[in-house]
């Protein structure tokens, strides 16, 4: 069975400055989905999908405590598995970014790069939303507009940061009228409430977390409250009710990767929430995070190798190095100048400059540039142990449909 709904006929009145033909242009009556509180909801839980659930739930933990993620430091795995979230998560909305090019955009701040910047946020407010759900008590609807502001705040949508819409939007490539659309969210005066009731679920403790996490994203993006960025949003709040809920503490299985890998599967899963059966999608959704928890697990292991072989390609240095230091923190920093290593290692410019002199020799680093004038330095093997990630995981060259709004 679907989640529960109505479907309500309405009225839409696109008015003269709509695109289009005189067809486009005429008055419609539409159908918009309603769906009923979750507040309460007691979950109807298939046998398959329960033993789903209980999978991701175990590789979750698994993802906590593998010794592979005992060996490494700890901040360079959390650091590059929010990157890979963040980067899969904005893939899906079409904004296609490499790790190199977000690495050296990082140094200027996405300036001139619209879609490293974007990405840039979508990392920003992710983090932010990581640290709300450890900081709040329960998720309101402020909570979920406040995610929303940081990953727009500052960047060429900055007047939609934080916005609920306040007209009837739909989603679906013909995008001239919602009687002609793929799926149609709910009216806009019932939007608040929606979010409302839906933080009401997502601050429960008696669903399992990943169950949970399913529901959340599922009814976020069925409400569809933004008029752009609802697919990142509500990606964010899978993260927010795993980690708020304990199922995960330090690390982020990236499980936009798994589902960018097989776009039309994941539209597929919200629809069949929406007027299906529900249960296809509480599936989909928690196969997707128990191949991204136990793919970062062995991501994990990758890193680990990869610094104990440029260890070995300088000679080994003394553990109390700049040269040693930065081994340890190029996964989590990959391009990095004088001044962000000296930041980072707490050395002076010269003990830095013999550490990248060393590095350079040893084919651990190599010199390029950021922007016009700033020398800096990439890791080397870094970004391709990201793209086989990334290739085995996700994503594929297919996105979902974009959501359409009037103008």
């Amino acid at each position: 069975m679907p989640i529960a709904h109505e479907e309500i006929t309405l009225r839409w009145d696109p008015g003269r400055a709509t695109l289009g033909g005189r067809r486009s242009r005429q008055p419609v009556r539409y159908r918009a989905y309603l769906p009923a509180p979750i507040a309460d909801l007691d979950p109807l839980v298939s046998s398959s999908a329960l033993n789903s659930i209980t999978d991701a739930e175990a590789a979750c933990s698994r993802l906590e405590v593998t010794e592979g993620m005992v060996r490494v430091n700890l901040e360079t795995v959390a650091r590059q598995l929010l990157r890979a979230e963040s980067v899969a998560s904005s893939r899906i909305e079409g904004l296609i970014v490499s790790h190199r090019r977000l690495a050296k955009a990082a140094f200027r701040d996405g300036q001139g790069d619209f879609a490293a910047q974007s990405v840039l946020r979508n990392i920003s407010g992710l983090e932010q939303a990581l640290k709300l759900a450890t900081e709040v008590e329960r998720i309101d609807r402020e909570t979920i507009v406040s995610i929303h502001e940081a990953m727009f705040g500052g960047t060429a949508d900055d007047r939609h940061a934080g916005v609920v819409r306040d007209r009837q939007s739909w989603i679906g490539r013909d995008g001239s009228t919602p009687a002609t659309a793929d799926f149609v969210p709910p009216p806009a005066d019932a939007v608040n409430a929606l979010l409302d009731d839906l933080g009401a679920f997502a601050s429960r403790g008696d669903v399992s977390a990943v169950l949970q996490a399913a529901i959340v994203h599922a009814h976020f993006e069925t409400i569809h409250p933004f008029w752009d960025g609802n697919g990142r949003v509500g990606r964010a709040l899978i993260h927010v009710v795993l980690r708020r809920r304990g199922a995960i503490a330090r690390f982020l299985p990236p499980v936009s990767l798994v589902l960018a890998n097989n776009a039309d599967a994941y539209v597929r899963g919200l629809t069949s929430y929406r007027f299906a059966d529900e249960n296809d999608w509480y599936v989909l959704f928690s196969d997707a995070l128990r191949v991204s928890a136990d793919g970062s697990t062995a991501f994990a292991e990758r890193i680990r190798t990869l610094q104990e072989h440029w260890r070995e390609q300088a000679g080994n240095p003394r553990r109390d190095s700049a040269a040693s230091r930065l081994i340890e923190l190029l996964p989590s920093h990959p391009v990095v100048n004088l001044r962000t290593a000296m930041e980072l290692t707490g050395a002076s410019d010269e003990a830095v400059l013999r550490a990248f002199e060393r590095l350079q020799s040893a084919g651990v680093i190599r010199q390029t540039t950021v922007g016009k004038r700033n020398r800096a330095f990439e890791s080397i093997g870094l970004f391709a142990l990201m793209d086989e990630f990334e290739r085995e995981l996700g994503p594929a060259d297919r996105t979902p449909v974009a959501s359409q709004r009037p103008t």
